[in-house]
């Protein structure tokens, strides 16, 4: 089965300035492939600083606009994970991610990791099925 990339704007215009080798969003059959993707501001594409719980938000609403267009939703998503700066943002995480997934969430996993390539604190990627 070939991989089809799929191009979701602005975001892709938005990795391709950072001068990320990564699609947004891939697609092979029903099976969908959400990168993770940076907190960018929806107006300028910028990576501004916010609290976590607006880089959630962010995050999460760009997670959306790229299941869209592959055709899904976020009932669709079957696993997430969430790379984060800090345990301490824990419960601010989860406060925002019930929203989205508010019942039967997807299975997910929670990564504490050091640092990111820039000014931000979480990035979630997901596999979805159409």
């Amino acid at each position: 089965m070939k991989r089809e990339v799929i191009r979701v704007e602005p975001i892709s215009t938005y990795l391709e300035r950072w001068k990320a080798p990564v699609p947004a969003v891939t697609r092979a059959g029903n099976m969908i492939f959400v990168s993770g993707l940076p907190p960018f501001d929806p107006e300028t594409g910028q990576i501004l600083p916010a609290t976590i719980e607006r880089q959630t938000e962010l995050v999460l609403e760009q997670m959306k606009r790229c299941l869209e267009a592959a055709g899904a939703t976020l009932d669709n998503v079957m696993k997430c994970n969430v790379f984060c700066t800090s345990a301490r943002h824990f419960a601010a995480v989860n406060t925002v991610y019930r929203r989205y997934f508010p019942q039967d969430p997807p299975a997910r996993i929670f990564v504490c990791i050091p640092e990111w390539t820039g000014p931000f604190d979480i990035e979630i990627d997901c596999i979805a099925m159409a």
